[in-house]
């Protein structure tokens, strides 16, 4: 073997070898930084009362954990709930400290501000009680099965790109891939929502609008992770897997609600396909799509992006097929 071929091994080999390096790396921060740092950042609270106890509240509060808005009314209050405006609420009466909260929404929010209003009511020598204004349902009151949808979603886009190029490979496949990506979330968004309607009765939402925004979740997975494979073959598949699973999975915050990371974590993961996802799916299910106009433009542009990238991957495949009849000419 020449020197040449070793030198260039070699440098092939350092290539992966730092790659797989940063790839873990990457995965460690992922994983590891949010946990450490987990716990309420700027979760908008919605406080109604006395203005005393309410000034008080907001001057005493972690101003890191909470960001407090006062309400004219507990009317208001409850319907900022409801709307998704604020997480959870407290009302402060004399005679006791009324909680509202969402638990569906955002459930490690949930209890720390159930923490904080016992602790309120402590201090007042009061009672607290608690209102579930939108609780997971009677069936699964934790919400195990609205988690696990999650992995089911990530892998509905990894598989597609990977049997649909084994199925139909080159540039002459890359158009029937792309349509068999999009079938494929139709058909897998609504099962996915059969089974946690269903099935794991995890969710009680308009079964349609559920469906809906479980098929827009899949395919902006599925046609990105195409989209980078047409163009960059399989190194461009690894950087669409990882990013989706070893960033987008623990930045989701689909078990513990996004203001339970740190707010720069928090926002990163909401903008990649999982975390909205997840956030489309607790709005469908559970609060009558408020809330769902967001997630769902982030995930019709990873579509588009996706698609586009797909696009841009044919056109390039085509330009050898345009220029050798030119070629042949001269």
């Amino acid at each position: 073997m020449s020197n040449r071929t070793l030198s260039a091994t070699g440098r092939k080999l350092t290539l992966v070898v730092l790659g797989l390096a940063a790839l873990i790396t990457t995965m460690l921060c992922a994983f590891a930084l949010p946990s450490l740092h987990s716990g309420p950042h700027h979760v908008p609270l919605g406080v109604t009362g006395p203005q005393a106890a309410a000034k008080a509240l907001r001057q005493n509060a972690d101003g890191d954990a909470w960001d407090i808005r006062l309400y004219p009314t507990t009317t208001a209050l409850q319907t900022a709930v409801k709307d998704r405006d604020i997480a959870g609420g407290l009302a402060v009466t004399a005679h006791e400290v009324d909680i509202y909260t969402a638990t569906a929404g955002d459930p490690s929010a949930t209890s720390a501000l159930t923490a904080l209003g016992d602790s309120l009511a402590a201090q007042h020598t009061t009672r607290a009680t608690v209102h579930d204004l939108v609780p997971f349902t009677k069936d699964d009151p934790r919400g195990a099965g609205l988690t696990a949808a999650l992995l089911p979603m990530i892998f509905g886009g990894i598989f597609p790109a990977l049997i649909l190029s084994s199925v139909f490979p080159g540039h002459h496949g890359l158009r029937t891939r792309i349509t068999g990506a999009l079938l494929f979330s139709l058909v897998a968004g609504a099962a996915i929502a059969t089974v946690l309607q269903f099935a794991t009765h995890s969710v009680d939402g308009n079964y349609w609008l559920t469906a809906l925004g479980l098929i827009l979740g899949t395919a902006a997975l599925s046609t990105t992770l195409l989209g980078l494979q047409a163009l960059l073959g399989m190194a461009g598949f690894a950087l669409g897997g990882a990013l989706m699973m070893l960033l987008g999975n623990p930045l989701s915050g689909l078990a513990t609600g996004p203001h339970w990371l740190p707010t720069g974590w928090a926002t990163l993961g909401q903008l990649l396909p999982p975390g909205a996802s997840g956030s489309l799916l607790r709005a469908n299910a559970f609060f009558d799509s408020s809330g769902a106009g967001l997630p769902a433009l982030t995930l019709t542009i990873w579509v588009g992006v996706g698609i586009a990238l797909a696009l841009l991957a044919d056109r390039r495949g085509r330009r050898p097929a345009t220029a050798r009849p030119e070629a042949a000419t001269v």
